[in-house]
């Protein structure tokens, strides 16, 4: 495939690592989004940009006919135009707050969890999630898509950034540390014991595979899809 890469930070230069290894070509690369012009040769295009940058880098791509996959958070506001617009033009659009294969199986298992803990209200639960220093949102998209599987599941109103007392509120603790790939816990716990799962990335590789494998799955395909698609989960 012919790939441009909407981004090329660390992230973007991971993914082209992948994408080469995996026999496909970067035909473009953008740091920019006014250098973003000219997709007429892109089969597909794969955002990991900046949030002032995501919804211009993936309109584009819609409106030029090219499948886009995103993994840039923190644009989310304008994620419903994003998927009329697809549907509008029959474009191709995968967006997902975290594609290592690990962390979607980790999302699998954050919800059944959330499921058994449903009937147990005398655990207090807790988000964390720590990444590196370069990380310009917080909380993360991942620690938001836990949060909101919880929500699902659990009897509280809202998560909320930082410590909170309030017992309908569900917390979500944003940490920065220097050269921290990413790692995102979540915690139950009461007077008797503490149930507690952890996904931790060793490196950027698991969220670069996951992003070139999405879009492999994406070409030749036309709608609104998500990891759990192209995983068959």
């Amino acid at each position: 495939m012919n790939i441009a890469l909407l981004g090329y930070g660390k992230m973007g230069k991971a993914i082209e690592s992948i994408a080469l290894e995996r026999g496909h070509e970067i035909v473009i690369k953008v740091s920019k989004k006014e250098e973003l012009v000219n997709l007429g040769n892109v089969d597909v295009a794969i955002d990991f940009s900046i949030p002032s940058s995501a919804y211009y880098n993936i309109s584009t791509c819609i409106n030029s006919n090219v499948p886009v996959v995103s993994g840039t958070t923190g644009w989310l506001d304008k994620y419903d135009e994003v998927v009329a617009l697809c549907k509008a033009k029959k474009g191709a659009f995968i967006y997902a707050s975290n594609f290592s294969l690990g962390v979607n199986l980790f999302f699998e298992l954050n919800k059944k969890l959330a499921s058994l803990m449903s009937k147990h209200t005398d655990y207090k639960i807790g988000v964390e999630e720590i990444h590196h220093t370069q990380k310009l949102d917080a909380p993360s998209g991942t620690a938001i898509t836990l949060a909101n599987q919880i929500l699902e599941k659990i009897n509280k109103d809202k998560w909320v950034l930082g410590v909170t007392d309030n017992e309908n509120e569900l917390p979500i603790v944003a940490k920065r540390i220097e050269n921290v790939a990413g790692t995102h816990h979540v915690v139950y716990q009461n007077n008797i014991d503490e149930i507690e799962i952890i996904h931790k990335a060793k490196n950027r590789k698991g969220f670069a595979l996951g992003a070139v494998i999405a879009a492999e799955w994406l070409t030749n395909k036309e709608g609104v899809f998500t990891m759990k698609d192209v995983l068959g989960i």
